[in-house]
């Protein structure tokens, strides 16, 4: 008894030691990740009118990027497990954060999709990368906290990336340096990620192999309770244990259209929140900053508690399928009262805190199916699948306003989606998932 407690103690203590070792990196690095990916929605206050765009062009734009995120997605995870997670993430940072501060010479619509097509390239790689990094140091039980911690770097990106994107195209509005607000946006929040890919070279490991902070008895501790829960895996009804099975199982696509579903509300929340506030009679751009943070900042602490919730309980499906339904209430209420500034924050928030915590309570379920040799182009394929939906739900907001006025009809359009999903949740079999 003794030794075993001193064994369950010893590995504890190895998993908070990885835990802070990567985890708050990793946040920062995806926190900019998601910030070069969506401040296109603040840019936009500028932009448009800068440019003479219309809202279609933007929303093609903004969408344009996942058709190269999409198209590299599985090769990019491919070359990372063959190069590992180290060399590929740093390449991957110094590329899309130097695409992203290209954005500032844009002129024309062909040249913004063009930079956005490319970073959507970049960036394809590093977020699947990422969930396949964390299998690598994390058994399926500790995945849903740790995923949790490191995808609230979403809201704290608009926590932080509302405001400072307000602020940078307020401070900037009398064309410093001889150039526009949303000009210097692009510029000071694409830098910064270069830097932090040089970084990565040097900070992160492989794997538990490499980490020289570790000791051999934590190292050997953690492997073992790796290839523990991976044999576990290896006896589920449908693990799935090579790319081509994971092209055959139906299981997969039904994860990528629940994906699909989940990104369908995220996106159009990024996307759009600050012209949905702004449409709200709130003209100055560093107010639309503060109250695009609203959402953001209930969110992040929504997504830490309910994945904390699903670890201590074991269960996947409803910390999955009631956010879901959350966030369609939520934009039910945002269409439904849009001449009430208030009980439209409120719907905006109730939708950004529960399709953002889908996020991180959807990626234990494809653990359930996938076995080391499949996970990393299975991982890759479902997340791309999900990532459609970063080009369908921009351009089908954009089409809606302009054929319409209104984005009311394209959140009911949404609604409808996440609702799909959140049926398809419970559709998944309990005993695979509730790990």
């Amino acid at each position: 008894m003794q030794d075993g407690g001193a064994g369950a103690a010893l590995l504890d203590g190895a998993y908070r030691k990885a835990t802070w070792r990567l985890i708050p990196f990793i946040f920062v690095c995806y926190l900019f990740n998601y910030l070069d990916r969506v401040n296109v929605g603040f840019a936009k206050l500028e932009m448009l009118d800068a440019l003479q765009l219309s809202e279609t062009v933007y929303g093609l734009g903004a969408g344009i990027f996942f058709i190269g995120y999409v198209t590299f997605g599985v090769p990019s995870n491919l070359i990372l497990h063959r190069l590992g997670a180290r060399r590929w993430i740093a390449i991957m940072m110094m590329a899309w954060g130097a695409l992203s501060a290209c954005m500032l010479f844009v002129t024309t619509p062909t040249e913004f999709y063009v930079l956005r097509f490319f970073t959507g390239v970049a960036e394809a790689g590093f977020f699947p990368g990422m969930v396949l990094y964390f299998t690598k140091w994390f058994p399926s039980h500790k995945r849903g906290q740790v995923m949790a911690l490191f995808m609230s770097a979403i809201p704290v990106s608009g926590l932080i990336g509302g405001p400072l994107s307000g602020w940078m195209l307020s401070h900037f509005a009398h064309g410093q340096g001889g150039m526009d607000g949303w000009q210097w946006l692009f510029l000071l929040q694409g830098l910064p990620t270069v830097f932090l890919g040089v970084a990565v070279f040097f900070y992160l490991n492989d794997g538990i192999k490499q980490a020289g902070w570790l000791t051999d008895a934590e190292k050997t501790a953690m492997q073992d309770a790796l290839d523990q829960d991976e044999q576990q895996r290896s006896k589920g009804v449908h693990a799935v244990h090579s790319f081509g099975a994971v092209l055959r199982d139906w299981h997969v696509w039904m994860l990528g259209f629940i994906y699909f579903s989940i990104q369908m509300g995220v996106y159009a929340i990024n996307f759009w929140l600050p012209s949905i506030i702004k449409s709200l009679g709130f003209e100055n751009a560093t107010t639309v900053g503060w109250l695009s943070a609203i959402p953001y900042l209930f969110a992040g602490v929504f997504m830490v508690l309910v994945g904390r919730s699903a670890d201590r309980r074991r269960e996947r499906r409803w910390h999955l399928s009631a956010p879901l339904l959350m966030a369609l209430v939520g934009l039910l209420i945002a269409a439904n009262f849009s001449d009430n500034a208030v009980i439209v924050l409120v719907g905006l928030s109730l939708a950004t805190m529960g399709a953002l915590t889908g996020l991180p309570m959807f990626w234990p379920l494809p653990a359930a199916f996938l076995g080391s040799a499949a996970a990393a182009g299975g991982l890759a394929l479902i997340n791309s699948m999900g990532q459609v939906a970063g080009f369908v739900s921009p351009f089908l907001v954009g089409w809606i306003k302009d054929a319409t006025g209104s984005t009311d009809v394209a959140l009911y359009i949404l609604s409808t989606v996440l609702f799909i999903g959140a049926m398809l949740v419970l559709v998944v079999p309990a005993r695979l998932v509730n790990r």
